[in-house]
């Protein structure tokens, strides 16, 4: 049961909350242990933040999960848990949430918690019945997340690294619609968003090169930066953009090929060609920046 517990609130979708992470990682002061412990706070934060909005969307969308070919098998929607037991981890997530956040000096960081939970409920709510809205509001959570990272530890973030979040972030969340629309394609009695309706398989391909441009197009414009290379005394964080543009390439492979896009989580810990140049970016970018070589 514990298990299944795990896998309401769930906890492998926390890896997305180490965006908080993007800031400190630029700023400096990685190794910098207040810096550290301040933002893992902030990461606790989110990840309860994020639980909390992952059980109140499965309450919302009980029965269109309980149609749908994967979702049914959700520990609420199987019915593992009630809906009674749901309500109450909502509530008492969003407590936690709180009190975590409060423990920063930051006070203003609550409250940009509390935006971030917000707009996750008006998007369970409204947003994610509008087509556009619907990915523009993912994409403004993962930015929310950079952002808060830059606040707690009161650095200031390049408009060009933010912009790169906001174009990777639109990207996943293009490529998650298309992969629900190749699932039911052809069988519009089944689709189990409405939002899907607004959209076709076309559309989606070319936002996703809009966006797949934008990412690349922002992020190596941010390497090659004057303020980039005077706050890190080096023009070699340009040799990291291939990692980013494969990272890229290696999805829309995952994608279009495999249909695997859905699941950005499941990507993330089980694809091994993904995590490697992962891994190898992070590195890499840590090397150049702290000229630990």
């Amino acid at each position: 049961m514990f298990i299944e517990f795990l896998k309401l609130i769930r906890i492998t979708n926390w890896i997305k909350n180490f965006f908080v992470f993007v800031p400190l990682i630029f700023s400096l002061h990685l190794f910098d242990l207040e810096y550290l412990t301040t933002v893992l706070i902030s990461f606790f934060s989110f990840c309860l933040a994020s639980s909390t909005i992952y059980v109140f969307n499965d309450i919302i969308d009980l029965e269109a999960d309980r149609q749908h070919p994967v979702k049914r098998f959700r520990p609420l929607a199987s019915g593992k848990f009630s809906i009674k037991f749901a309500y109450s981890i909502v509530i008492l997530f969003l407590i936690l949430t709180l009190l975590s956040s409060s423990l920063l000096v930051k006070s203003g960081f609550t409250i940009i918690v509390l935006i971030f939970i917000i707009l996750h409920f008006l998007y369970t709510l409204i947003l994610k019945h509008i087509v556009l809205l619907d990915i523009f509001s993912i994409a403004a959570g993962f930015s929310i997340r950079v952002y808060a990272g830059a606040f707690v530890i009161s650095v200031p973030t390049s408009s060009w690294l933010i912009l790169s979040t906001i174009f990777i972030s639109l990207f996943l969340a293009i490529m998650k619609r298309h992969s629900e629309l190749k699932r039911f394609e052809g069988d519009s009695e089944i689709k189990t968003r409405k939002v899907l309706y607004s959209y076709s398989i076309d559309f989606t391909n070319q936002m996703a090169t809009v966006a797949a441009s934008g990412l690349v197009t922002c992020y190596a414009l941010y390497t090659v930066a004057e303020r980039t290379i005077n706050v890190f005394g080096t023009d070699k964080l340009i040799y990291t953009t291939p990692f980013v543009v494969f990272g890229i390439f290696r999805f829309m492979y995952l994608e279009y090929i495999n249909q695997k896009g859905e699941n950005t989580t499941e990507i993330l810990l089980k694809d091994i060609p993904t995590i490697l140049n992962l891994l190898i970016y992070l590195i890499s970018c840590v090397v150049i920046i702290y000229k630990l070589v």
